[in-house]
């Protein structure tokens, strides 16, 4: 599992000209499941990306999580983050997980960062989504259940 993790002062996400899900100050996280990952996977990144020390503590230093700063995620579902174009130019999605396989894992990934943060928003799996985004910093860090990078 992928996650690319944005520190953000706003974000939302439209379909179809309508507001799906925004967040103030927080984290905007674009999640891609391989083919093979588990519920083990999700709970690994979701504690790591909440527990992250990002987020500026009193004397400007990044110090402190989304969770200490009573801070919103956004989770996206991305499967283009398995894009893999090694070899040419078009990318190939063959270690994306398939929708079925995908859609679970998103959902319990969700489910234990509302047991973690006080505010998560979330865009419609599968839908052709617009995600507006004012990163903070900018801030942006690459998170990989498999600890690739």
């Amino acid at each position: 599992m992928r996650a690319v993790v944005q520190r953000v002062t706003r974000a939302s996400v439209t379909v179809d000209g309508k507001v799906v899900g925004e967040i103030a100050n927080g984290l905007v996280v674009l999640l891609g499941m391989a083919r093979d990952d588990t519920e083990k996977d999700a709970s690994y990144l979701v504690e790591k990306i909440a527990a992250l020390r990002i987020f500026d503590d009193e004397k400007g230093v990044m110090n402190v999580s989304v969770k200490d700063v009573n801070g919103g995620m956004l989770v996206v579902s991305q499967f283009t983050l398995y894009g893999d174009v090694r070899r040419g130019l078009r990318p190939s999605w063959i270690d994306a997980a398939p929708p079925e396989v995908a859609e679970p894992l998103y959902d319990f990934f969700v489910e234990q960062a509302r047991a973690i943060v006080r505010n998560v928003a979330t865009g419609s799996f599968r839908a052709m989504m617009q995600v507006e985004l004012v990163n903070d910093g900018p801030v942006t860090i690459l998170l990989d259940s498999r600890k690739q990078f």
